[in-house]
């Protein structure tokens, strides 16, 4: 079995987010991604990245605006392969399934963002497609989220639903310690 790294939607628009007041429910998120991608590196592991590219101009995640830049600490290296999805889920019209059976890559751990959005459906089929998969809770971005009826729930609150959401029924829930520990064993 071999398992890779799938790092989700570094991107700009989501520390612009940040910037502008909208707290992420892990901080140091970005420092956790980076700690994990040195981790699959050292170890000649597989790196993969997913990048979001909205179709509509006024979108901060468009190929044309500053927020579809990737984050600087999760920059691809040369030779990483670069998936580009416009919905939700990183399987979708990516051929990113195609290139994991290409490579006998049964294994994937997840890190990036939004939680809630492209990490949370992205590991969804992830499973219904039969891969072992483990979301990294504390390397995920997420923010807090607008109800309908108006209530605001914490970035934390969404963080831990999310989770919850995938623990046990889609994957293993870790932390990126957890992750590390393995790596070096």
């Amino acid at each position: 079995m071999s398992t890779a790294l799938l790092v989700i939607d570094t991107q700009m628009a989501f520390v612009a987010r940040r910037d502008a007041g909208h707290a992420w429910a892990n901080p140091d998120a970005d420092v956790q991604i980076a700690t994990l991608l040195a981790a699959f590196r050292a170890k000649d592991l597989p790196v993969l990245h997913v990048l979001h590219q909205g179709q509509d101009p006024r979108d901060d995640f468009h190929a044309d605006a500053p927020g579809a830049l990737v984050q600087p600490a999760a920059a691809p290296l040369p030779g990483e392969p670069v998936f580009i999805k416009h919905g939700s889920s990183a399987f979708v019209g990516t051929g990113l399934a195609d290139h994991l059976t290409a490579q006998g890559i049964t294994g994937l751990v997840i890190a990036g963002g939004a939680a809630n959005y492209c990490v949370e459906s992205s590991t969804r089929m992830a499973s219904d497609l039969g891969y072992t998969t483990t979301v990294v809770g504390d390397a995920l971005i997420n923010f807090g989220q607008s109800l309908r009826d108006g209530r605001q729930i914490p970035a934390g609150d969404v963080l831990a639903l999310t989770l919850a959401n995938l623990d046990g029924e889609y994957a293993h829930v870790a932390v990126t310690s957890e992750i590390l520990t393995q790596l070096a064993t």
